[in-house]
């Protein structure tokens, strides 16, 4: 079986991430890196590979079967866009988008052509999230679904300003995970609050949000959110129904608990997503060759994208609204 020729569009922290897994991967060939910086000493440290500043130029090269989108969120439309009429495979980092028509027309252009197209939604591949969604069927008839996902340290306002808020940037990952748990999601709820930076209010944005779901097939999830929790990064689930319950824990560097007379003692949760997450980058690069190669079903597909989207912008209207807010479907 030939490799997979790819390009790499966008080579910053996530970029290279994906730089670091995909060359320890035998069923890709990197073709070429693109991004609007001059990369130093690049040429040196990776002779083989090309390194270029416009992205049409990747687009052009027949050579390079597929592409890898790591640029700012924004920009993602019109490189799928590009990209699809171009003919090459894409995945895509989330979230799809921001702007909901561009995203819709980069929809329409990938579905005219015959290309993989998988979205970057990192959690779907974690080990302990793809172990719960492989024995759902355990647990019956499923009734409730809790999601926590809070991170260690809250973000500056430079970040908050352009990071459009909470729900796209934060609670984007838990939606979709939700999603892809118990399928699609009819209602969202959302109570929220600013308890660790009051002045994320000048950005209309919220630090700490409690979201109830309703689901298409009766199940009722509730997702809790917070951009500090000071011993740690929390990421748990638990999805219960009328046979059981399948729920993760956190992840921590070490597994040793220590118990005496005076207590027992633990390891604090792992601090950095790119510690919890990183081996999730590399799972994502299997399932993309697989389809490509294998004809195996898209994992993550452009209809998750933009419902994850649909969602967080009807958890943005609840907050604003104070009402229960309905989530529209992809038209056909």
């Amino acid at each position: 079986m030939s490799k997979i020729s790819i390009s790499l569009i966008g080579f910053g922290r996530i970029g290279q991430v994906h730089m670091n897994h995909l060359l320890k991967n035998e069923r890709y060939s990197i073709k070429s890196v693109c991004d609007i910086k001059p990369a130093r000493d690049f040429a040196q440290r990776y002779p083989n590979i090309e390194y270029v500043q416009d992205y049409r130029d990747v687009l052009a090269d027949e050579e390079v079967d597929a592409v890898l989108i790591c640029t700012p969120t924004s920009l993602h439309p019109e490189m799928i866009k590009a990209a699809a009429q171009a003919n090459k495979h894409i995945l895509c980092e989330k979230p799809i988008g921001s702007d909901l028509d561009a995203i819709m027309d980069a929809y329409h252009e990938v579905k005219k052509h015959n290309i993989v197209f998988q979205l970057g939604f990192n959690r779907r591949f974690d080990d302990d999230f793809l172990s719960i969604k492989g024995q759902i069927d355990k647990i019956g008839v499923p009734h409730i679904l809790k999601i926590t996902s809070r991170d260690p340290e809250a973000p500056g306002l430079d970040y908050v300003k352009d990071s459009g808020g909470l729900f796209m940037d934060m609670a984007i990952h838990d939606f979709d995970m939700a999603r892809n748990m118990f399928g699609e999601i009819e209602e969202v709820y959302v109570s929220g609050a600013r308890l660790i930076n009051p002045d994320y209010a000048q950005y209309g944005d919220i630090d700490t949000a409690i979201t109830t779901l309703k689901f298409a097939n009766g199940v009722i999830g509730v997702i809790d959110n917070s951009r500090q929790a000071v011993y740690g990064y929390d990421q748990r689930l638990e999805a219960f129904g009328s046979e059981g319950m399948l729920q993760n824990a956190n992840h921590s560097d070490f597994n040793t608990v220590y118990s005496s007379n005076q207590g027992i003692q633990s390891e604090k949760p792992q601090y950095f997503f790119l510690q919890r997450y990183m081996k999730s980058y590399a799972t994502e690069a299997k399932f993309f060759a697989d389809s490509i190669q294998n004809n195996a079903e898209v994992a993550c597909t452009i209809i998750d994208g933009i419902m994850a989207v649909k969602v967080a912008q009807a958890a943005r209207q609840s907050l604003v609204t104070g009402k229960p807010v309905r989530v529209e479907r992809v038209p056909d």
